[in-house]
């Protein structure tokens, strides 16, 4: 069975976005629109590259999967809230997420069509560079946009297969894993075959096929051809993405190479400068946090999300948790709690978390997901909200390069990097390996370390073979990663990849009973459900009742992309942020 292309229907309307044109239909689809939108230049090119970059991520999906968020309905007494979608409940509850439309932000949906469409453009970007040129990889005039093609391609296949297929575990189990479609050429028909061998791909071939495409392309980008490389993959975001790539796949001696030549021999110029923020205002530290030109920031993506008013809704939120319930308090491991050299709250978040009005005990988020409103019509109060997501950054690359070197046995760089990031903090007390082995010291009530189950995720893992000052370390890896990528998602990632056990207590809003759930390592509700639209077009679900390692299915189609709607300012909600 066939059905209708995604990827040449959105040719149509990326074409037209590049000439700011407005086109709401594409009748011939074997025909430019109009002569506008013909990419005969590498001004062109760029240009199209630039509508690459989705304005959307799975930040929220994952929060939601991960431990970060606890349900205020469980930890507060007698409250009874509903959350700000229904989604966000099925999110939570690990369940298929189908309550949701085309116009709603932050949903599996947005993920799929809006990476899959900055997919279509490095296709387009790399047939057209073919067109001009016989070698563009050696072109001055294309090697750099050859290289920012692959590299885009290579990391949005990278985020989706990470959000809707398992965990990488090893070349022999994740060959019979089921993975994504990897699109790496136009498609010249309206109507696609997913099932066709060509497409279907298995997680290890799509690892391969991305791990193809990075070093396609880090050699060629060129940071004096872009006239903000914050928002393109410039040489420390290429650099960046290939050392996460190489930790997930734990080839640790290339996460150390990427990841060094990223960082410099000095990281601690390139990373985040806590200290001279300004709190004056959450716009002022919101400013100072996306500045473009701060070392620290590798990669920004502006993306359209409701990740604020989801924590406004007071549902779900970073929360001081229930002894009770046996749910931990994750504002104490985020932020409020200690570390293995600092007491009480973290230096660097003084003046920068806030809570809603409507109390303390209903959740407290740090300044980062606030919103910037884009007014379209000001008297009504509507317009486009965004948030400027950090996909890499100096601080995540670091602490990618501690975790394989504990692996490598190179325990004292691990540490000096992991103490990097501590004094980047603003902690005053040096690290020291006696810190971690007390801090992480494994008891039953030690909310800062997981529960791991890396060997049974693959016997290829070494961490049973490490040390215990090794094993600590990689604890606190895992907690620092944690606290550096909270909102962002990436969380939920290593909880996939190490196996972390996840417990989850909900109550719904007209229900007295508490209810508990568990996600054991080999669950396979870790995979995100396929899109209800791209089921609905034939594209095969996720099989989400089976122990991890026995999905399967054909790969059809995926749908045609739909614009960000509009949205009221939340100021219209009366809501009042409280400075802590």
């Amino acid at each position: 069975m066939r059905y209708t292309s995604y990827h040449q229907l959105g040719l149509c309307l990326l074409l037209a976005a590049m000439q700011g044109a407005v086109l709401t239909s594409c009748n011939d689809l074997d025909e430019a629109p109009d002569n506008r939108t013909r990419i005969d230049s590498s001004e062109k090119i760029q240009q199209l590259l630039t509508s690459g970059y989705p304005a959307s991520t799975p930040a929220m999906i994952c929060e939601l999967s991960g431990d970060n968020l606890v349900d205020n309905n469980v930890v507060v007494p007698a409250t009874h809230n509903d959350a700000d979608a229904e989604f966000h409940d099925q999110a939570y509850k690990w369940e298929d997420i189908n309550n949701y439309s085309t116009d709603d932000y932050d949903t599996p949906y947005t993920v799929w069509e809006s990476y899959y469409q900055g997919i279509a453009v490095a296709n387009h970007a790399i047939e057209a560079m073919h067109e001009l040129s016989n070698d563009p990889s050696h072109d001055p005039e294309l090697a750099h946009s050859w290289g920012e093609a692959h590299l885009l391609r290579a990391y949005l296949h990278f985020v989706l297969v990470n959000v809707f297929a398992e965990a990488y575990k090893d070349e022999t189990q994740s060959a019979n894993d089921v993975g994504i479609p990897y699109v790496s050429e136009v498609e010249k028909t309206v109507t696609i075959d997913y099932s066709d061998p060509k497409y279907r791909k298995s997680v290890a071939e799509v690892y391969r096929l991305i791990e193809q495409d990075i070093l396609e392309g880090i050699d060629l980008v060129d940071d004096s051809k872009y006239k903000v490389p914050a928002y393109h993959f410039n040489r420390n975001a290429a650099n960046a993405l290939a050392a996460r790539f190489y930790l997930y796949k734990r080839d640790y001696e290339k996460c150390v190479k990427y990841a060094t030549a990223a960082l410099g021999t000095n990281p601690a110029t390139s990373l985040r400068k806590w200290a001279t923020m300004s709190s004056n205002t959450i716009n002022t530290l919101l400013n100072d946090f996306n500045d473009e030109k701060a070392p620290c920031n590798y990669l920004l993506q502006a993306t359209n999300s409701l990740f604020d008013r989801m924590l406004a809704a007071c549902r779900y939120a970073i929360n001081s948790g229930s002894a009770a319930e046996k749910v931990d308090a994750t504002k104490d491991i985020l932020y409020e709690g200690g570390g293995p050299n600092w007491n009480s709250r973290l230096k660097a978040f003084d003046g920068k978390i806030f809570i809603w009005g409507a109390g303390q005990a209903y959740g407290s988020w740090l300044f980062r997901v606030y919103e910037y409103f884009e007014y379209t019509d000001k008297i009504a109060g509507i317009g486009y909200v965004h948030i400027i997501y950090q996909p890499f950054t100096a601080e995540e690359t670091l602490l990618c390069r501690a975790e394989a070197e504990v692996y490598l046995g190179q325990n004292d760089k691990a540490l000096a990097d992991l103490a990097f990031w501590t004094v980047s903090h603003m902690v005053d007390e040096p690290l020291t390996q006696s810190d971690i082995n007390r801090f992480y010291k494994r008891t039953a009530k030690n909310i800062y370390v997981s529960e791991l189950h890396p060997t049974e995720m693959s016997p290829e893992w070494k961490y049973d073979a490490l040390p215990d000052d090794g094993k600590r370390l990689i604890d606190c890896v895992l907690h620092f990663r944690r606290i550096e990528t909270m909102f962002e998602g990436l969380r939920w990632f290593d909880i996939k990849r190490y196996g972390i056990t996840v417990h989850h207590a909900y109550r719904g809003p007209k229900e007295d009973d508490i209810h508990h759930d568990y996600l054991q390592w080999n669950d396979p509700r870790r995979v995100l459900q396929i899109p209800l639209n791209v089921i609905n077009a034939g594209y095969p679900s996720n099989n989400r009742t089976q122990a991890m390692g026995s999905q399967s299915g054909e790969l059809k189609s995926v749908p045609v992309h739909a614009p960000a709607p509009e949205v009221k300012d939340k100021d219209d909600d009366n809501n009042e942020d409280v400075n802590l």
